[in-house]
């Protein structure tokens, strides 16, 4: 394992500092208090955020209703499981987190708006939020206008960095790319039927797919290229379409509610995974509890992380999440992605020693997170995250099952030669 900085950020490590500093107070419940005593507020906060000597105030701004709900609910809880957690354990610099939730409501102009209140008006230290590309976009003007600071979850097409932007999730060649050159190897596919939905995460991928197939790597050739526009519910011509290509690999990028309709109408078309080798870069649990394991069963999906990942950190991950949320709630890659944002800005604040975002900000490359449920990540200083990728196959019971796992972490490369 590579490692490009000395900075080590240890969760437990934390812990125990705020327990010995609490331990020597005469009155319990004052630890946090005597703690953020040791970093006061004018110290800490020179740019008049949301920072008082007992409390700071971040945002989330994710869709918790329309199309992108049922993908990006899990970020929303597993964000607030970290929140939870962190606070449980005396908060950050002695102060408890408060969370204002705004709902972007799978609309990109919605978002743009709850993101413009919750730094200008909210004056909040940090926001964990968006999903979509479209809604990244949206609002990404106005975090580096007001010198926001965005931890964003979801992976994506690449091709962007910000100073004002965290990357918890993917970029193209961990996850595009590294799932291309598995299907060639193992799948022996040769020709690829591209799919997604019509905005730029998904046009953009397949701009990427279709560059690595014909081009870069030269694996094969792309049969076909359709999109939909998001809420999309009839695939009946989509799917004829493939029935005439007859491509070895379906290389799928329908996000969100889109997903049912298309999963439950290919296996209503006779095509399914024991016949067709499909690989998707957009279905996690979050979307399998819609699409029903018996619809995605033997399909492959290329993610950094699934539920089922057999080590300690993500037992007790999905443990608490369960505690929290129920236990039949299932956890998605980017949900896990989500629940690293709180644990990384806590780190860099504390090895700052300051909320002030530039400060934070010059604090996060070189942040590691040894505690993470995927196993493993760290901040490069193109600010995504290096880290594993994998790919799993869907079983009968929604479940995935993972089948390959890179050697070694991927150094995130947001800008690849030759796919620009």
């Amino acid at each position: 394992m590579t490692k490009q900085s000395n900075h080590f950020y240890d969760i437990n490590l934390g812990r125990r500092r705020l327990i010995q500093g609490a331990a020597v107070l005469p009155v319990a419940g004052l630890g946090g208090l005597a703690f953020a005593q040791q970093f006061p507020t004018a110290k800490v906060n020179t740019t008049k955020l949301a920072v008082t000597d007992t409390e700071v105030v971040v945002g989330q701004l994710h869709s918790a209703s329309g199309t992108m709900a049922i993908s990006e609910t899990g970020s929303i809880q597993a964000e607030q499981l970290a929140i939870d957690q962190i606070n449980a354990a005396g908060g950050i610099l002695g102060r408890k987190i408060r969370v204002i939730k705004e709902d972007g409501a799978s609309d990109w102009p919605t978002f743009a708006e709850k993101s413009k209140k919750l730094l200008v008006n909210d004056r909040v230290a940090a926001v964990f939020g968006c999903w979509t590309s479209a809604s990244r976009k949206a609002v990404l003007p106005i975090f580096e206008k007001e010198n926001g600071l965005l931890y964003y979850p979801t992976f994506y097409e690449g091709l962007e960095q910000s100073k004002n932007v965290i990357y918890t999730g993917q970029e193209a060649t961990q996850q595009i790319i590294w799932g291309l050159d598995w299907g060639a190897k193992e799948k022996k596919a040769k020709t690829y039927f591209l799919v997604g939905s019509d905005y730029i995460w998904p046009r953009t991928s397949m701009k990427i797919a279709r560059k690595h197939i014909e081009q870069v790597a030269k694996i094969g050739k792309v049969v076909g290229e359709e999109y939909y526009p998001l809420g999309h519910t009839n695939f009946n011509s989509l799917i004829n379409k493939i029935k005439l290509a007859k491509p070895d690999c379906i290389f799928a990028a329908v996000v969100g509610g889109s997903n049912v309709a298309f999963y439950k109408q290919l296996k209503a078309a006779g095509i399914t995974g024991d016949k067709q080798f499909l690989l998707t870069l957009s279905v996690t649990e979050d979307e399998m509890t819609g699409v029903g394991g018996e619809n995605f069963n033997g399909f492959y999906s290329s993610m950094k992380y699934f539920q089922t990942l057999d080590n300690e950190n993500n037992k007790k991950f999905v443990d608490a999440f369960k505690a929290k949320y129920g236990k039949d709630a299932v956890i998605g890659d980017v949900t896990q992605a989500g629940y690293l944002g709180p644990w990384l800005w806590k780190a860099a604040v504390e090895k700052a020693g300051s909320f002030d975002i530039d400060k934070v900000v010059a604090a996060s490359p070189g942040i590691e997170l040894k505690t993470a449920p995927e196993g493993y990540v760290k901040i490069d200083p193109n600010h995504h995250l290096w880290s594993k990728s994998r790919i799993a196959q869907g079983q009968p019971n929604g479940s995935f099952k993972v089948v390959a796992e890179s050697p070694d972490l991927i150094k995130p490369d947001p800008f690849p030669k030759g796919y620009q």
